[in-house]
């Protein structure tokens, strides 16, 4: 698959070819939320495409004060593609923000920042291509409720796998008994596997919106599915992600079912990730390929390893930005915290996948999720990974053993680094170490981006009483 349009003559033709009546422009905030205003076709001018569109930026939160609140989106013409669920033919263009006060990308517009980070690596005469490959899992619920007040709080969701509903009673339909329970999902066919069909509908789907599928599966966990796209650039692989999860989220509320990409919605069985496998290439050649070395690993990668690793607090800051984020990254669950690097092991925080040659070499950071913006989950692993190359940092490893067995004395005489444990110590790291992203990102976007995950995340989080800590606590 790929594009539908290069530009915007082909994009009138396409739209006069499937008679589009609507034009529906979308930008990506700071949390990794789509956003979108749409247009009549007929008063999309091509002078709009080229020079942008208005809006209130004000009423983006984290954003434009409402002083400084004008400004434009700028469509990029060639990511063009019709929405498969709109009841009138409508396209989908996908925006850069513009600041109509710097006369500049917008320093707080992700997609931008990404743009900006590709920018870099090339200026910095790295590499001439980056390409990333993002594996975002997800769950289908049946059902799900969610209260939040001053004395109350809680939540449920349900799903017919679920190994809850063994005894549940469902009338006259009644209850056939086929389901995987704790961990089995990973694999079995129907009747346990029953997202077959609901997965093959997304796969189609997200096929007509242009991306490449590779496979579709059922994951580990209850409910769990995950659907293979094949890797691209930074900036469109970042793209797919966003269409991807809409195609997911879409395809299952029609279906009269509900998508979350939650990392950790079931207490005691395996979470969302999103695996984000990644190399840089030159002049058509691999830099992380070299033959006969540890899974072919070249020291250009090991160096970019060890960058991520040594910004690790930071960089989780945006590759797990939730609190949600931190209670799937414990041991036993393939979500590795523990910051070393392997060969086909899925219990390090970087996998080295199977693969033959220098097409196929990569390295694979297993603990991002898809609470990530990818935009600046993307930016930050690169920049990390390019601060590495310039310092020649060197990650602990290669550690081909079990590392879910390590006890934590023993992690800690090994003196292996880990993955911060919460998202106030990611934030904390970030306000620490960020000199690594600031050849791309603002201080003004970087204080904003922690002060936001603060007061949206933390606080509200830290200082609200669960029902866990009733059980625990109430008698005391």
């Amino acid at each position: 698959m790929g594009k539908f349009v290069n530009n915007v003559e082909e994009f009138y033709k396409f739209c006069e070819e499937n008679e589009v009546e609507y034009v529906d422009f979308r930008f990506t905030d700071i949390k990794g939320m789509w956003h979108h205003i749409s247009y009549r076709m007929s008063a999309v001018e091509a002078s709009m495409l080229e020079s942008g569109l208005p809006f209130d930026g004000s009423s983006i939160e984290a954003w434009q004060p409402i002083e400084k609140s004008d400004m434009l989106l700028k469509p990029d013409v060639p990511t063009a593609f019709l929405d498969p669920f709109t009841a009138d033919s409508t396209i989908i263009v996908i925006c850069d923000v513009y600041d109509i006060y710097e006369n500049e990308l917008y320093a707080k517009c992700p997609r931008s920042i990404a743009k900006k980070t590709l920018k870099y690596m090339e200026e910095a005469g790295i590499g001439d291509e980056a390409f990333f490959g993002p594996e975002n899992e997800f769950f289908i619920f049946d059902d799900v409720k969610i209260w939040a007040g001053v004395n109350q709080s809680g939540y449920r969701v349900d799903s017919e796998e679920g190994e809850w509903n063994r005894a549940t009673d469902y009338g006259e339909v009644g209850n056939m008994g086929h389901r995987g329970g704790l961990k089995g999902g990973y694999f079995p066919v129907m009747p346990i596997d029953t997202m077959v069909d609901l997965r093959a509908e997304m796969m189609q789907v997200l096929e007509d919106v242009g991306l490449t599928v590779m496979l579709g599966h059922h994951e580990v966990a209850q409910a769990q599915g995950e659907i293979g796209i094949k890797y691209d650039g930074l900036i469109e692989a970042a793209d797919n992600v966003q269409k991807y999860k809409y195609v997911v989220k879409m395809v299952a509320h029609l279906n009269g079912k509900t998508a979350t990409f939650m990392p950790k919605p079931l207490f005691g069985d395996n979470g969302n990730g999103m695996h984000v496998h990644q190399s840089i290439w030159k002049n058509g050649k691999n830099l992380f390929y070299k033959e006969g070395a540890y899974a072919n690993l070249s020291d250009t990668a090991l160096h970019y390893l060890g960058g991520i690793f040594k910004h690790a607090a930071a960089v989780a800051a945006f590759t797990n930005p939730s609190t949600n984020s931190y209670k799937r990254l414990v041991p036993g669950f393939e979500a590795p915290s523990i910051l070393t690097y392997s060969s086909q092991n899925r219990s390090a925080a970087c996998r080295i996948p199977y693969g033959a040659g220098e097409m196929a070499t990569r390295i694979e950071t297993r603990f991002p999720d898809s609470t990530a913006c990818p935009y600046l989950c993307f930016a930050v692993l690169m920049l990390a990974g390019l601060d590495g190359i310039k310092n020649q940092d060197v990650p602990v490893g290669p550690m081909d053993i079990d590392l879910f067995e390590l006890s934590l004395n023993e992690i800690r005489e090994k003196k292996i680094p880990q993955m911060p444990h919460t998202l106030r110590e990611a934030l904390e790291g970030l306000i620490a170490d960020n000199e690594f992203l600031k050849p791309v990102m603002t201080a003004d976007f970087i204080d904003t981006y922690q002060h936001y995950m603060f007061e949206r995340q933390v606080w509200p989080d830290e200082s609200r009483p669960t029902a866990f800590e009733f059980k625990s606590t109430y008698s005391c």
